[in-house]
């Protein structure tokens, strides 16, 4: 299902003190230097190292080229380091201590009981570039990171990478395994790695848009790849289900960091008659976003559903709901083990069953919501009981009879 993250990336395959690496950490420091003085200037106690005390741990993460302010994927992953480990938000350069009601807002009612505070300091670097990723990890773990987290399948390499070359440091990998030169997961004793069932929330809502819809839906992805072809297969799937005779057209923008692209490319679809829009985009999904709002606004009964993070926010008249995936809840429990002392290696997959994906609430009204509810949690529990297997591609998809 994975394909090398090498061919996408065009990391390096060790760190070295060579110029070039020279010249990008120099950056890097420039970038995370107000997050880290604000981490650090309280004194030696404080102060990132082998002899840090326990409340003390520092916990570093690295975006992907989307970044701080994507509103999904990375946001998702920062949530989970800032608000709900550290209670802390980034503003103007530094942190700031949220307050438990503001801590509160930012935790779904069915985590609420789970997710308690954890005294860590947060250093995240923003990747600006694929290139970034390799020596931004390295940053992190000369800065004394108890627990570095690339957030990303693209950064696969570069953890495998800067792992191997720091066997006493700990690391966290979202949405990939670590994979030999064949492609095949392997283990390494410091990583731990997260990958999600996509497809089986991606079926949730796609069954949704089935029932919302009439004649025609449409999929916004962002590159053409095996993962996102995942929520691509799980999404048709769910309408096949709901609405067999309903049209599923797809759009793929090429890319995670331009929104225009997403703007554009909905536009397309949105005159070819779509009505429920689906988007597995990245930074691309707020243009799919923005471009349904204005079709709403100028009178068209269309609808959006966002991804990642619940994306209502950004449009709520228009998000329909979002494929909301865990990535918050992967990197607080990494973090929550981290503090207990059992933060070990290996592959977890979250899906429906785990808490690792699922729809955010249904806000907006459509005929017959209570009803169009109703069936969707049903097919929820089918697959939580493991009646329904969701095709992952297009293989199995072909294959695939609702029932």
């Amino acid at each position: 299902m994975y394909t090398r993250a090498v061919a996408l990336t065009n990391c390096w395959r060790t760190p070295g003190p060579g110029r070039q690496y020279a010249r990008m950490r120099s950056t890097v420091l420039a970038l995370v230097a107000l997050s880290l003085v604000s981490a650090c200037k309280r004194g030696n106690k404080d102060r990132p190292g082998a002899d840090q005390p326990k409340a003390g741990l520092l916990v570093g993460l690295v975006t992907d080229v989307g970044g701080r302010g994507d509103q999904s994927f990375n946001d998702s992953a920062l949530r989970g380091l800032e608000s709900w480990a550290a209670s802390s938000k980034f503003q103007s350069g530094s942190y700031t201590r949220l307050t438990a009601a503001e801590r509160s807002a930012t935790i779904p009612a069915e985590l609420a009981a789970r997710i308690t505070p954890i005294e860590v300091k947060p250093l995240v670097v923003q990747s600006k570039a694929q290139e970034d990723y390799q020596p931004n990890l390295q940053l992190l773990v000369d800065q004394g990171a108890s627990l570095a987290i690339g957030t990303g399948f693209m950064l696969e390499n570069a953890v495998e990478a800067v792992a191997r070359a720091n066997p006493g440091s700990k690391f966290l990998l979202i949405d990939s395994p670590v994979l030999d030169t064949k492609g095949q997961p392997i283990s390494l004793p410091n990583v731990r790695t997260v990958v999600f069932k996509e497809e089986e929330g991606s079926f949730l809502v796609g069954a949704l848009a089935g029932l919302v819809a009439k004649d025609k839906v449409g999929f916004v992805g962002g590159m053409e790849i095996p993962l996102i072809k995942k929520f691509e297969a799980g999404f048709r799937a769910g309408v096949k289900t709901t609405n067999p005779k309903a049209s599923v057209l797809v759009q793929y923008t090429g890319s995670f960091d331009n929104v225009q692209a997403g703007k554009q490319v909905t536009a397309d679809l949105l005159d070819k008659g779509c009505e429920v829009i689906f988007h597995a985009a990245g930074s691309d999904g707020n243009g799919v976003i923005q471009a349904v709002k204005e079709a709403r606004a100028a009178g068209r009964g269309v609808f959006v559903i966002g991804v990642d993070s619940d994306q209502a926010h950004l449009a709520p008249d228009a998000v329909l709901t979002s494929m909301v995936k865990r990535v918050d809840l992967a990197v607080w429990q990494a973090i929550a083990d981290l503090a207990a002392g059992t933060f070990g290696n290996g592959d977890l997959r979250m899906g429906l069953k785990e808490g690792g994906v699922a729809m955010a609430p249904v806000t907006l009204d459509f005929p017959d919501k209570a009803k169009v509810l109703e069936q969707v949690d049903a097919l929820r529990s089918r697959i939580v009981a493991g009646q329904i297997t969701v095709p992952a591609n297009q293989a199995q998809l072909d294959s695939f009879t609702p029932n």
